[in-house]
C-alpha cells in the first residue's frame, strides 16, 4: 500500500525523535542471556571452532513444518511449504521426534541442552505432542539440564496450553508487531482478518499462568515510521521486559515450483518486497528508540539489539548471531528431518542432508557448513572491513547481503547504512556504558546522567 493512501498512525514518527540465567540487576548477562526468542540463553553467537567437542550447537525444529494458521503478507517461511509439495502430511513424525531428541542431546558437548520449537506455526501440533517430546527428553538426557523454547504467534493458546507450558518452563517468544494498527497492517488470518486481538489474548493467558515470555517483533515498512509507539505499547502497554524485533527485508524471485522469495544466492537486481523497510528508516528507528531507552529503562527493558551492541562494546559474545564475527552453529530441521543452513537459508542450495541418512554432528562438521559460518567474517566487502564499526556490526545477517558497497563490491549487507546511523548516534553512551561496567557499577547509572 502506498504510504499516502494510510490513515495516520499514532503520531510520533521518527523524526521527531531526541537526536544463563543470571538476573542481577547490575549487570547486562539478564538482556544478554534472556532478550532473544530463538536463542534465549545468548549461545548462538558462539564461533565457528573445528573442536566440535567443546561448542554447543543448536537445531530449530519445525514440528508442523511451514503449517501457519495465519496469512503474514511477510512471511519467509510459509511459502517452503513448496519444497514438500510432494508429501502430504507436513508433520513431525514419532519416530522422528525419538530420533531426533536422542541424537540432538547425545551430541551436545555441554551439560545444557536447548530445544527450539518453530514454524510456521509451531502450536499446530497438539500439547500431546510436546508432552512426548518431553517424555523423551527425559529419557535420553542422562543427567543433563534441558530446557524448552518455542516461538509461536499466540492466536491458538489456551488455558490448557498456558498451564502446560508454566508447568514446565517453557520460554515462549509470542510474534506481535506494535500496536494494533501496526500489528493488523500485516499479521492476518487466511481469510484476511486482523489477528491482534486474539495475540493480546493468547498474551494475556501466558501472563495469567506465568508464563515467561519475550516479544518478537517485526520491523517493517509501515511500522518503522513509528519507532516511539511502537516501543511504548510494549514497554507501557504489555509490560513485558524482553523485547526482539528484527527488520523484514526481502527479495522477489519467482520459481517453478511456486515459491517467490529470493535467496541471497539469488539475482543481484531482484525487486525489493513491498513490505521491506529501507535503510533510512531502519537507521532512524533504531536511534529513536535508544534515545527513549537510554534515558529511562536500562535495565527495565531488555532490548536484544541493544544489549548485543554493548556486548560487542565491551569485547563479550553477543547473545545474537546476526552480530557475531561468524555463524553456522544454529541448523534448521523440517518436518521429515531434512537439515539446512540456518532458518533463512532453507533453500535446496542450502541443504545439508536428512537426519536419517547423517549424523547431525557430520552435518554440522560439512564442509559447506563451515564455510557458511566463516563466510560471515571472510566475505566482508571492503567497505566493511574499512569501517569504524565492524567490531559491533561484523557485517550483520549473510541473509542480507545483496547489496553494493561503495567501492562497487557486491555482497554488501543492505541495511549498513542503517547501522552505520545507528552505532555513530550510541558510540558516546556505549563507551559511557562500557566504562560504569570496567568500574564495576550498573550501567544503568547512565540514566542519571543523560
Amino acid at each position: 500500500m502506498d504510504e499516502k493512501t494510510r490513515r495516520p498512525a499514532l503520531g510520533h514518527k521518527a523524526d521527531g525523535s531526541l537526536h544463563n540465567e543470571a538476573r542481577s540487576d547490575n549487570s547486562l548477562e539478564r538482556g544478554f542471556l534472556r532478550s532473544s526468542t530463538a536463542d534465549p540463553f545468548g549461545l548462538l553467537g558462539e564461533p565457528v571452532s573445528a573442536d566440535i567437542a567443546r561448542v554447543p550447537f543448536y537445531v530449530m525444529a519445525k514440528p508442523a513444518g511451514a503449517l501457519c494458521n495465519l496469512a503474514c503478507e511477510y512471511c519467509y517461511y510459509t511459502e517452503k511449504k513448496h519444497l514438500y509439495a510432494q508429501t502430504p502430511h507436513h508433520v513431525m513424525s514419532d519416530a522422528l521426534l525419538e530420533r531426533f531428541t536422542r541424537d540432538y542431546i547425545q551430541a551436545q558437548p555441554t551439560p545444557n541442552v536447548l530445544f527450539t520449537w518453530h514454524g510456521g506455526e509451531a502450536l499446530m501440533r497438539p500439547v500431546s505432542f510436546y508432552q512426548k517430546a518431553l517424555d523423551l527428553q527425559r529419557k535420553y538426557a542422562e543427567g543433563r539440564h534441558i530446557d524448552n523454547a518455542l516461538q509461536t504467534n499466540a492466536t491458538l493458546l489456551t488455558d490448557e496450553w498456558a498451564e502446560f507450558l508454566a508447568k514446565n518452563h517453557f520460554l515462549v517468544g509470542v510474534s506481535i508487531d506494535g500496536p494494533q494498527e501496526f500489528h493488523d497492517e500485516y499479521r492476518k488470518s487466511r481469510t484476511g482478518r486482523p489477528s491482534f486481538m486474539q495475540v493480546l489474548r493468547g498474551i494475556r493467558l501466558l501472563q495469567k499462568h506465568g508464563v515467561e515470555w519475550n516479544a518478537l517483533a517485526v520491523v517493517n515498512d509501515y511500522n518503522a515510521d513509528y519507532p516511539l509507539d511502537f516501543y511504548r505499547f510494549f514497554r507501557d502497554e504489555l509490560s513485558g521486559p524482553f523485547l526482539q524485533f528484527t527488520p523484514v527485508v526481502e527479495r522477489i524471485e519467482p520459481h517453478s515450483d511456486g515459491r517467490h522469495l529470493a535467496s541471497v544466492a539469488g539475482g543481484t537486481h531482484l525487486q525489493l518486497a513491498p513490505f521491506s523497510v529501507s535503510p533510512g528508516q531502519w537507521g532512524d528507528f533504531l536511534c529513536a528508540i535508544f534515545d527513549e531507552w537510554v534515558r529511562r529503562d536500562v535495565g527495565k527493558m531488555f532490548v536484544q539489539l541493544f544489549d548485543a551492541t554493548l556486548a560487542n562494546w565491551v569485547g563479550v559474545m553477543p547473545g545474537v548471531c546476526t552480530l557475531a564475527e561468524t555463524c553456522g552453529h544454529a541448523l534448521a530441521m523440517e518436518f521429515q528431518g531434512d537439515v539446512y543452513c540456518c532458518d533463512h537459508f532453507v533453500f535446496p542450495e542450502y541443504k545439508l542432508g536428512n537426519i536419517y541418512e547423517r549424523p547431525l554432528v557430520e552435518m554440522l562438521q560439512d564442509e559447506r557448513q563451515r564455510q557458511f559460518g566463516l563466510d560471515k567474517r571472510e566475505a566482508l566487502t571492503r567497505e566493511c572491513r574499512e569501517c569504524d564499526y565492524l567490531f559491533a556490526c561484523h557485517g550483520e545477517c549473510p541473509r542480507l547481503r545483496f547489496a553494493t558497497d561503495s567501492y562497487g563490491n557486491q555482497r554488501h549487507n543492505y541495511l549498513c547504512r542503517g547501522y552505520k546511523k545507528f552505532f555513530a548516534h550510541v558510540a558516546p553512551y556505549m563507551d559511557r556504558m562500557k566504562k560504569l561496567l570496567q568500574e564495576g557499577r550498573a550501567p544503568a547509572e547512565i540514566m542519571h546522567e543523560v
